[in-house]
């Protein structure tokens, strides 16, 4: 019953042939919940071009306790700073993501120390795990053998995957000292080598299409 829900949904876009949204989280706290504001969009054009999806051309804003939540297979979540989900969003985003939801937290530097506490408001009893290189994740579309591609060096550590694993399934990826979201920014914003924003666009391709063969 858990996917009841995304499951209907994939079924009412494909009747239709509407595009799928996705979108970006909006927290509170005061962090920049905002940035990377031409990550998601060309994200998206990049897996319609390379992978056949069907995503609306621009990303969505919604709110940790919206009950439009529930709307979104793929939920996007960044930023630097602060983070704080009341208990009323806890619930929601719990509700979201053990239903059939999907998140992606991608540090984008400073996230990480807020991330820990408020995800573990979510899931009490779990822990985040490093996803193992042979996860279906890193072998969607583009093989990524040594896991996350590095973006940006930030404090020079190696790239992390981790996630939440609720009941057997990947309900949120956490992309740490890898930043594809700034790979997925236009090249004019940090001018990353096209090289370097190709395996950060492969590696978002990837995650999207594990969104959508998982929950089906």
């Amino acid at each position: 019953m858990r996917n009841l829900w995304i499951l209907l949904s994939f079924i009412n876009v494909l009747a239709l042939a509407q595009p799928v949204k996705i979108a970006k989280l909006k927290y509170d706290g005061g962090g920049d919940w905002y940035a990377n504001k031409t990550a998601l969009p060309n994200l998206i054009e990049f897996c319609n071009d390379q992978i056949n999806t069907n995503l609306a051309l621009s990303e969505d804003v919604v709110e940790v306790g919206s009950p439009d939540l529930f709307l979104y297979p793929y939920v996007y979540m960044t930023g630097h700073g602060n983070v704080v989900f009341n208990d009323s969003q806890v619930e929601n985003l719990r509700n979201y993501l053990t239903s059939g939801g999907f998140l992606h937290i991608d540090d984008n530097y400073g996230l990480d120390q807020f991330v820990q506490i408020e995800i573990k408001k979510v899931f009490p009893d779990l822990e985040f795990v490093e996803i193992p290189f042979d996860h279906p994740i890193y072998h969607q579309r583009f093989d990524f053998d040594d896991g996350l591609p590095k973006i940006h060096q930030h404090d020079g550590k190696p790239p992390k995957g981790y996630g939440i694993i609720y009941e057997g399934r990947l309900v949120c990826f956490y992309s740490y000292e890898s930043d594809l979201g700034n790979g997925w920014e236009d090249q004019s914003v940090y001018n990353d080598p096209q090289e370097v924003r190709l395996e950060a666009l492969k590696m978002g391709a990837n995650i999207i299409s594990y969104v959508f063969t998982s929950a089906l």
